[in-house]
């Protein structure tokens, strides 16, 4: 089996030596380059064409965000972010993910308590994206939200005449869910009639500023989720890192409950275990939405609702980063309707009976 070349971009020795002992020992992965500078790793990626890059976030000179929009303007290479657990950090981790890298884990340092952690989710991500099958990019890179036309409105499919409509809306995503996200949930309109809750899967620390940038730029309200919220409609609920969702009834009302994971969920917090509890709480009122990822979670979730009488819309695999999830869902038989990313959105307000966004 070939080697995956990798060039590791790093401003600090220490962390140039981490990662690449990180990958040292893999027996399919080898670190071609290092380069301390954005300068220096738009030159290197010219010089070794490697076949993934891991990329700092925060680098004088050229950053990290810089450095990938023109080497993803030459280059095919998939570039896999390695963000710093800030704010800062994040915002330039999301904004590089819409200018062309792929993917992105925390930054491991001093207070990290499990690297093996981190060396295993970058391994993992690295021979995600170095094997054929996987997507990082498209011929047509997805526009960012701010340039991005509206598609007409597709052709009706609607599930629910004569049906209790829709009360809850589950979308489950990870690898390429932060841009995914950033094509949806802007283009809903502040009317939006139901709840939604969203599993993204992420490092700790990131789930709150991707609510915040998400809130930024959408009609309806975005919000980390917290125990003692109550589901409302026309709000977004993205479940922290770390913790699982629980929905209860209370008064008529829906209330949010955060938990410790139970020891059996590989994702925390997993796609499965939301759509699980969406699936009692609402049941045949349950709309399931699974985007692109790696990975089956929301399979076995996915497949509560459609026993307990929802829907379920997959991404197409033409716009997915990585046809994971979808795929795993699909292939179950589980998923009503494909959409196109773009077309995402507009899927969502038919079926929900939403006015255009």
């Amino acid at each position: 089996m070939d080697h995956i070349n990798v060039l590791v971009v790093d401003d600090s020795a220490f962390m140039r030596r981490a990662i690449t002992k990180m990958l040292e020992n893999e027996p399919d992965v080898h670190v071609v380059a290092t380069a301390r500078s954005g300068e220096e790793a738009i030159a290197k990626a010219e010089q070794v064409n490697p076949d993934i890059i891991t990329m700092d976030v925060e680098m004088p000179g050229i950053g990290g965000l810089e450095a990938v929009r023109q080497i993803a303007a030459h280059h095919r290479v998939p570039i896999i972010m390695v963000s710093t657990l800030t704010r800062d950090g994040a915002e330039t981790t999301f904004r590089a993910l819409e200018n062309g890298a792929v993917d992105f884990i925390a930054k491991p340092d001093a207070a990290y308590t499990n690297i093996n952690e981190v060396a295993r989710d970058l391994v993992r991500k690295i021979r995600t994206f170095a094997r054929r099958g996987a997507r990082p990019f498209v011929e047509s890179p997805l526009p960012r939200v701010a340039e991005r036309k509206a598609p007409p409105s597709p052709p009706s499919q609607h599930p629910r005449q004569g049906r209790e409509p829709f009360a809850c809306v589950a979308i489950g995503t990870s690898t390429g869910g932060p841009v995914a996200l950033s094509h949806v949930i802007p283009y809903l309109p502040q009317g939006f009639p139901t709840p939604i809750v969203i599993v993204q899967h992420m490092p700790l620390g990131f789930t709150r500023p991707l609510a915040d940038r998400l809130n930024a730029l959408s009609k309806i309200r975005v919000v980390e989720a917290a125990t003692g919220m109550f589901l409302k409609p026309g709000v977004a609920f993205i479940v922290p890192s770390g913790r699982q969702l629980s929905l209860h009834r209370s008064l008529g009302d829906i209330e949010v409950r955060l938990v410790d994971d139970d020891g059996t969920s590989l994702h925390v917090p997993s796609v499965d275990v939301m759509d699980e509890h969406v699936a009692e709480i609402f049941g045949a009122s349950s709309l399931g939405v699974i985007l692109t990822g790696m990975g089956q979670d929301g399979v076995r979730g996915l497949r509560k609702i459609k026993e307990r009488g929802g829907y379920v819309v997959g991404q197409d695999e033409a716009t997915c980063v990585v046809y994971g999830m979808p795929r795993a869902a699909a292939k179950e038989g589980l998923v009503d309707r494909v959409a196109a990313l773009d077309d995402m959105p507009y899927v969502l307000n038919e079926l929900v009976g939403a006015a255009k966004a």
